[in-house]
């Protein structure tokens, strides 16, 4: 038997995982005010068996172990605002976060914590600030690490494997004017606005041409529109969200859409660019396993939306996936929860497929070359 880290594995009880994701959830931590959260997790995992502290990002960081081959576990801790009181219905528990990503995060943390570890291994478990807002907290961590492994903390259910996420891109457009009679000839500045909108959506269809399905597509949104009038002078503004497909870059369709202006002024930020990563390794084969250990049938799925994978995936070009408990569909809602059988589930897998993980990276049989290339989903 080779020798173990002198960390025994804490085996953590569904009874207090259950509590550890309520008391969590109980804690509010808007994007920007993790604080108290981020105190609360790394207090939990100390008392855990790992080496926990919170990091000039307000980052709460859990570490097992001591070796080089670095396994990183992020998730987030952050969530958006809207209340959702913390109850439990049957085996439904809602909270802001519940899905969008404590549960996710909980996970993490009470999985890694039952780990067997070899020497030659660590594990780092990561909730991080600020995913909802700009990814503060990734970013902060973004060269402090290296991992071999990366698993992102997001919800697919707990059956089911991320494996890519969309670009994403902001514009805010103002526009000011002259104003003129409502029967002249001149357009308001609700016209300029609804017209511009239109021409986005036009530029979008032309780049879609051919394509099929919401991964593939270029996603144009209105989120604000406002109008108004200063003495002679209107304005008009507006903010589009747009998500993009693995082979538009950012910038190019930002340059696209600087020539709609309509003598208006630009603002583009949270530049993204999509991300989808390899399914063939052994990462993916051992959450693979996993999943079929406990009874169920997986399947890779791919985001429209964007996670701090989007941040971490080139920088580190190792396997990552993103995984966790949760229905997705339940994001940023007012009746956000998740299903408490499917949080101890998903702990369960992720132990599971930790534990084949770390055996075959003290063993020399881990495959991470085939997850080194970040490329389009097939077609």
């Amino acid at each position: 038997m080779r020798k173990r880290q002198n960390e025994a594995p804490a085996s953590v009880s569904d009874r207090e995982a259950e509590q550890f994701l309520r008391e969590l959830l109980s804690i509010p931590s808007l994007s920007g005010a993790e604080g108290k959260a981020s105190q609360y997790l790394a207090h939990w995992m100390g008392e855990h068996g790992y080496r926990a502290r919170v990091d000039g990002a307000g980052n709460a960081i859990g570490e097992r172990g001591h070796g080089e081959k670095q396994i990183v576990l992020l998730g987030h801790i952050d969530t958006v605002p809207g209340s959702v009181p913390v109850r439990v219905e049957g085996r439904e528990l809602y909270g802001r976060g519940s899905v969008d990503a404590k549960g996710p995060l909980a996970t993490f943390a009470v999985a890694a914590a039952a780990v067997d570890l070899p020497p030659d291994t660590r594990l780092i478990v990561i909730g991080a600030t600020d995913e909802e807002s700009g990814s503060r907290g990734a970013r902060h961590i973004l060269n402090r690490y290296r991992p071999i492994l990366c698993i992102i903390g997001e919800p697919s259910r707990w059956d089911r494997i991320t494996l890519g996420y969309k670009g994403h891109l902001e514009m805010e457009w103002s526009w000011r004017g002259p104003l003129a009679h409502s029967a002249g000839p001149t357009p308001s500045p609700a016209e300029v606005a609804v017209d511009t909108w239109r021409n986005v959506q036009d530029l979008a269809e032309r780049l879609n041409a051919g394509r099929s399905g919401s991964f593939a597509r270029l996603e144009p949104t209105l989120t604000q529109l406002n109008t108004g009038r200063d003495g002679a002078h209107g304005w008009a503004r507006m903010e589009i969200d747009l998500r993009l497909p693995p082979d538009m870059d950012t910038e190019e369709v930002e340059r696209s859409l600087r020539e709609l202006g309509q003598g208006a002024q630009m603002y583009f930020h949270g530049h993204e660019q999509a991300v989808v990563a390899e399914k063939s390794n052994s990462l993916t084969r051992a959450i693979l396993a996993a999943v079929r250990a406990e009874g169920g049938t997986p399947r890779f799925v791919h985001k429209s939306g964007t996670s701090d994978m989007n941040v971490v995936a080139a920088e580190w070009a190792c396997p990552v996936v993103a995984y966790g408990p949760g229905d997705s569909s339940l994001d940023h809602t007012p009746h956000e929860h998740i299903n408490l059988d499917e949080y101890l589930r998903a702990s369960r897998v992720l132990r599971t497929a930790l534990q084949t993980l770390v055996d075959q990276a003290a063993s020399g049989k881990l495959i991470t070359a085939a997850a080194t290339k970040l490329r389009p989903p097939p077609s």
